[in-house]
């Protein structure tokens, strides 16, 4: 059946999100044409500003309104350590378990020959200058998913950073080999960030 074009729009539009086929898309459209006007003027707003107002922490990479994230600003944390991960939805997951409380730092994504992802496309060189910059730093902490690209990205900055000094460990395989850090209970998390390796 064709659709008239602006929800033949919104569908292709609700398409764009991870996991989500015309089906699903087709149900979120119609849904959105029962919505109240107000919520979708609010629900199209949280939309730009989430994309207009938010940028990436200067010192950690982390998502932000401000110039640097809450966690580098809080000098409770304990500033020997920093926690690697590959996207800011992880540093949420393992700060949610209240089983870390030191640095984070977010790569953007791993190393993935096959996509085309080297290390230049990544926050290493970020991540290197604030070790380089800051000698309080006794630990890094690789909490990459268990994947392959996760754990060469793992090695890789092993690599690079053991040189330095700095102990380097890998979360525990608590997580289940192929999972994302995201969709990992507490308890597991907490036993991953515990039970850690150096490597």
């Amino acid at each position: 059946m064709n659709y008239p074009e602006p929800i033949t729009k919104l569908i292709d539009s609700y398409m764009l999100l991870p996991g989500i086929g015309r089906k699903t898309a087709t149900r979120m459209a119609f849904y959105t044409l029962t919505m109240d006007k107000d919520d979708v003027q609010e629900f199209s707003e949280n939309l730009l500003s989430a994309k207009n107002d938010l940028r990436s922490c200067s010192i950690c990479g982390n998502i932000t309104t401000e110039e640097t994230c809450s966690i580098c600003r809080d000098e409770s944390r304990d500033q020997s350590t920093i926690l690697v991960v590959e996207q800011p939805k992880d540093i949420m997951a393992i700060d949610d378990m209240n089983g870390y409380n030191g640095l984070y730092h977010v790569l953007g994504g791993v190393l993935s020959p096959v996509d085309g992802v080297g290390p230049e496309n990544l926050n290493i060189k970020l991540l290197l200058n604030r070790l380089r910059d800051n000698s309080a730093v006794k630990e890094l902490i690789i909490a990459t998913n268990a994947n392959p690209d996760g754990e060469a990205t793992a090695q890789y900055l092993a690599k690079l950073v053991k040189p330095a000094g700095i102990k380097v460990t890998r979360l525990a395989h608590g997580l289940a080999v192929g999972s994302d850090i995201e969709y990992a209970d507490g308890m597991t998390l907490k036993s991953a960030v515990q039970g850690r390796r150096e490597i």
